[in-house]
C-alpha cells in the first residue's frame, strides 16, 4: 500500500482500497489522483477500460466529499447502463464508512424509484445521458451545486449520438464545477468538447497495453437471455478438466450464480469487491490449491491475482471493452500452454463482440452446445471411461462382497438402473435437458433490420418528435431494440391474486417455472398486496409469460392470470 500512501489518500480509503486487494496504483491512477486532490484544474485523461480510470477519478471524489453538503456534488456519465452499474459498485467499495449515497440512473429500469432514490437526497449521480436529461427536466436532478462533472469513455459516447445531450446537461450545471473527460481516443470532437466545455486543464496519458491472444482457442455461444445460465452449466459439463475462471460484470450477478450453480451441484466460489479480505484470500488459496476448479468473479476482484495454469475463461456476458476481454482471458493460455475463452452473449451483445474482435484482429469462432442427445452421450462415454479405468485398476475389489449382497434377489440390471439413478440424477435422461435456441445468422440479419428502424428514445417516453434518428438503431442508453422484446429492458407484470389469497413470492415463482418453464432468478422485485400482486422481468421473458397465461385463460374460458401491468407511480 505504499504507493498509495504516497498519493496522499486519507486512512479511510487506504483501508477500504486494502480490503479491495489494491497494491499499488496504476500509471492512470499515479498521474490523476495527485491533480485532483491538490490542483484545481480540469482534467482530460487518455486511458483504455481497464486501467483503473474508474479508482483514478472516484477515490478523489470520495475524498474530497462534503458532508455538509446534501446537494448532488458529482455526476458521473457513461454510454451505456453496464458501465454505470459498475461504476457505481466500484465507487461504493471506495468510500468505506462514510455516509455517502450514490445514485445510478438509467433508461429500460423504472424512474420512479430512481426519482424516489433522487428525493430522498443522494451525492453522487452515475447514469447514461438519456436518463439524467429525463430526470433534469422532471426537475428531479438538480445540479446547481454540484462540484465534479465526469465525462467516462467520452468517445464511445459521442459515437453513440450523444453530443447533444452531453452539451444539454452540461449547460445544467454549476458554472464552477470541475470537469473531467476520459477517453480511450482523442479525435478532434472529443478535443473540440473540452475546449467549448473546460476551463485550463492537465492531460494525463497512459500508453496503450499490446493485445496478444496467440495460445488462446476464442469462441462464442449466441443464445436468449433467459437460457443464459443453462448454456454455461453445459459448458462446464463438457469441457474437459476445468480449471477456470467465469467472469461477470457486475457483483450481484456474481452471487446469483455461484448460488445457483452450488445448487446444481457444482463446486463453486466467488470473488466480488465486497467480500472481506480474510475471506477473499481464503478463496484464493482454494482456488489455487485446486480444492475447487470453478471461481466465478467480477474484474474488479480478479486484479492483481496470480493464477497459473488455468484451462478456460468464460465471459458470462461481455465486458465492456476490447481491453477488458483481453485482460480476461489473458488468464488461461500463459507459458505457452493452450487456453480456452468462451463468451456466452445474447443476441443484443453481438455488435460489441464484432468490435472486440476487430480491435483485438483474434478470431472468435462461433460455437455450438451440444443438444440433449449430445450432452447424454458425453456423460455415458465419461462414465463408461471411469468403469474401465476401475476395472483394469480393480479398485472395485473392496466392494465386491456387499455388491453379491445387494444383487441378491434382484434384477441385476434394476440394481445398476437405480444405482445410476442416485448417483447420477438426472444427468443420463434426455427430457430432463431444457431446449436452448441458439440464434441463426438469419434470425440476426432479421432482427437486424427491425431494430434500425426503432425509435432510440422508447425506453425514456418522451414525445414521438424527439425519436426521428431511427437510423442510430439504438435508445438513449445505447441499448438494441427488438420490438419491445429487449431482454435487457424490464416489463412489469400483474398477478390476480394477493395477500387474501394466501399467495407467497414463492408460490409466484413456482407457478411461473411450471407454466413455462422460466427459473426464478430471472423474476424480481416481487411485491404482494391484498387484492393482487406485481413482479418484474425482462422483456423476452415478461412476453413469453403473458402468451402462455393468455392461451391457459382462453383454454380455461377465464381472464387472464397474468396480465401486463398499468403504468403506475
Amino acid at each position: 500500500m505504499e504507493g498509495f500512501k504516497a498519493l496522499g489518500l486519507s486512512e479511510e480509503t487506504l483501508s477500504a482500497l486494502e480490503k479491495k486487494g489494491y497494491t499499488k496504483p496504476t500509471p492512470i491512477q499515479e498521474l490523476t489522483i495527485p491533480l485532483l486532490l491538490n490542483g484545481s484544474k480540469d482534467i482530460v485523461g487518455q486511458a483504455q477500460t481497464g486501467s483503473g480510470k474508474t479508482a483514478a477519478f472516484g477515490i478523489p471524489i470520495i475524498e474530497k466529499f462534503d458532508k455538509n453538503n446534501g446537494d448532488v456534488q458529482a455526476l458521473i456519465l457513461t454510454p451505456t447502463r453496464e458501465l454505470a452499474l459498475q461504476i457505481s459498485e466500484e465507487l461504493q467499495s471506495y468510500k468505506g464508512g462514510r455516509r455517502i449515497w450514490i445514485t445510478t440512473v438509467y433508461g429500460g429500469a423504472p424512474i420512479a424509484r430512481q426519482m424516489r432514490d433522487l428525493e430522498k437526497g443522494t451525492h453522487i449521480v452515475v447514469g447514461t445521458p438519456g436518463r439524467v436529461i429525463d430526470l433534469i427536466d422532471r426537475g428531479k436532478l438538480i445540479l446547481d451545486d454540484v462540484k465534479y462533472v465526469v465525462l467516462d469513455e467520452a468517445d464511445e459516447m459521442l459515437n453513440m449520438g450523444f453530443l447533444d445531450d452531453v452539451e444539454k446537461i452540461l449547460s445544467s450545471c454549476d458554472d464552477d464545477r470541475r470537469m473531467l473527460l476520459f477517453s480511450a481516443t482523442m479525435p478532434d470532437r472529443i478535443l473540440s468538447l473540452a475546449k467549448r466545455y473546460m476551463g485550463q486543464y492537465d492531460l494525463v496519458s497512459v500508453k496503450k497495453k499490446e493485445l496478444t491472444t496467440d495460445t488462446i482457442a476464442q469462441s462464442y455461444l449466441e443464445v436468449p437471455a433467459r437460457s443464459r445460465f443453462d448454456a454455461l452449466c453445459r459448458v462446464l459439463d463438457i469441457e474437459e478438466d476445468f480449471y477456470g475462471i467465469v467472469f461477470c460484470n457486475t457483483k450481484a450477478e456474481v452471487i446469483e450464480i455461484t448460488n445457483h450453480l452450488n445448487e446444481k451441484g457444482y463446486t463453486a466460489d466467488s470473488l466480488h469487491g465486497d467480500i472481506a479480505q480474510n475471506l477473499r484470500e481464503k478463496a484464493i488459496k482454494q482456488f489455487k490449491s485446486n480444492k475447487f476448479g470453478l471461481l466465478i468473479a467480477t474484474d474488479v476482484a480478479a486484479r492483481g491475482i496470480d493464477i497459473q495454469d488455468l484451462t478456460h475463461v468464460i465471459n458470462y456476458g461481455l465486458p465492456q471493452d476490447p481491453e477488458s476481454y483481453i485482460h480476461r482471458i489473458g488468464r488461461t493460455g500463459r507459458a505457452g500452454k493452450e487456453g480456452k475463452a468462451i463468451s456466452i452473449i445474447d443476441s443484443n451483445e453481438r455488435r460489441k463482440l464484432m468490435f472486440i474482435q476487430k480491435i483485438t484482429k483474434a478470431i472468435i469462432e462461433r460455437g455450438k452446445l451440444p443438444d440433449a442427445h449430445q450432452m447424454v452421450a458425453i456423460k455415458k462415454r465419461r462414465l463408461n471411461e471411469q468403469l474401465e479405468t476401475t476395472v483394469s485398476t480393480e479398485h472395485y475389489l473392496p466392494f465386491v462382497e456387499y455388491a453379491k449382497e445387494i444383487i441378491q434377489g434382484n434384477d441385476p440390471e434394476v440394481i445398476v438402473a437405480s444405482l445410476l439413478k442416485i448417483f447420477h440424477g438426472d444427468d443420463l435422461d434426455v427430457q430432463a435437458y431444457k431446449v436452448i435456441k441458439e440464434a441463426t445468422e438469419r434470425s440476426r440479419d432479421e432482427r437486424g433490420d427491425r431494430d434500425r428502424g426503432r425509435d432510440r428514445d422508447r425506453d425514456r417516453g418522451r414525445d414521438k418528435d424527439r425519436g426521428r434518428d431511427k437510423d442510430r438503431g439504438r435508445d438513449r442508453d445505447g441499448d438494441r431494440r427488438s420490438g419491445g422484446r429487449n431482454s435487457g429492458s424490464k416489463m412489469r407484470l400483474f398477478v390476480a391474486k394477493g395477500r387474501k389469497d394466501k399467495i407467497s413470492p414463492i408460490d409466484i415463482l413456482k407457478m411461473i417455472e411450471e407454466e413455462t418453464n422460466i427459473p426464478g432468478r430471472n423474476i424480481d422485485d416481487i411485491k404482494i398486496l391484498d387484492a393482487f400482486s406485481f413482479f418484474t422481468t425482462n422483456f423476452e421473458d415478461g412476453a413469453y409469460i403473458l402468451d402462455v397465461f393468455k392461451k391457459k385463460a382462453r383454454k380455461d374460458d377465464q381472464k387472464p392470470l397474468i396480465e401486463r401491468a398499468r403504468d403506475r407511480d
